[in-house]
């Protein structure tokens, strides 16, 4: 049953305003979610949303959840919730997840207070996109229910488990599990390209401007670094993450 909301003053309204802060987030246990491609994907698991929000000039579409409570609101309120300057008219309100570590994982990201929500956002969808099992959010990390991390994510939230923990307890829990952890520096480092792939692994990517923490990578099994061949200085974390995380995952489908 479709219900409508005309006001912004609505008490809904003014709980799903709050899910655009982490505050909010961490208070609800959930987030929200905008745009098609991504309500979408959302609809995909039914029970993480709780409702569907539509603006009145949006029609609802067949693939929304009959489970979900449905709301038609006026154009003011989805501007009200919404993080981008022009939406889409469509939003979900999804419970945050609680993911667990499958039994068969054999390649874990893990990330060391990675601060930029569009980086991070990136990582999650590289990861996905490259098969990665698992990714351990570190302390400092930006919080990935940010609208900005989901949206550069496209989804992906959806496919992989994010799990928030300690990295040095982390790092140790996988080595004594026969898992080689491999840290990311510039210095003090092997180039990635030299090192045979090994399954189970790590990887540790760390800090847009101080990179992994040192004494995380003291831990590590081994420090890689991607060679830089031209003029520039480094390389942006997700395009380094990236770059590794297929030269391991080739491994796991060769």
């Amino acid at each position: 049953m479709l219900k409508s909301i005309e006001s912004v003053q609505n008490e809904k309204v003014k709980e799903w305003k709050k899910l655009l802060q982490k505050k909010g987030r961490d208070t609800f246990n959930q987030y929200i979610v905008e745009g098609f491609h991504l309500v979408e994907e959302a609809s995909k698991n039914p029970s993480l949303i709780t409702s569907i929000i539509v603006r009145q000039d949006v029609t609802v579409p067949e693939w929304v959840p009959s489970s979900a409570d449905v709301f038609e609101v006026s154009n003011e309120i989805a501007k009200a919730i919404s993080d981008t300057e022009t939406n889409q008219g469509i939003f979900a309100i999804c419970k945050k997840q609680e993911h667990l570590i499958p039994k068969q994982a054999n390649s874990f990201l893990l990330l060391d207070a990675i601060q930029d929500p569009g980086n991070l956002g990136t990582i999650i969808r590289t990861a996905d996109a490259a098969g990665a099992d698992v990714i351990i959010l570190g302390e400092g990390t930006v919080d990935p229910y940010n609208p900005k991390v989901i949206r550069s994510a496209q989804g992906s939230h959806f496919h992989i488990p994010l799990i928030k923990g300690n990295l040095f307890e982390w790092v140790e829990r996988l080595k004594e599990t026969g898992v080689t952890v491999y840290g990311t520096a510039l210095e003090g480092a092997e180039a990635y390209h030299t090192v045979e792939p090994k399954l189970p692994f790590a990887l540790i990517l760390g800090n847009e401007g101080n990179g992994v923490n040192p004494n995380l990578l003291e831990q590590s099994s081994q420090n890689l670094y991607v060679p830089i061949y031209g003029k520039s200085e480094s390389l942006n974390v997700t395009i380094a993450g990236g770059i590794l995380l297929y030269h391991f995952m080739n491994k796991a489908h060769s």
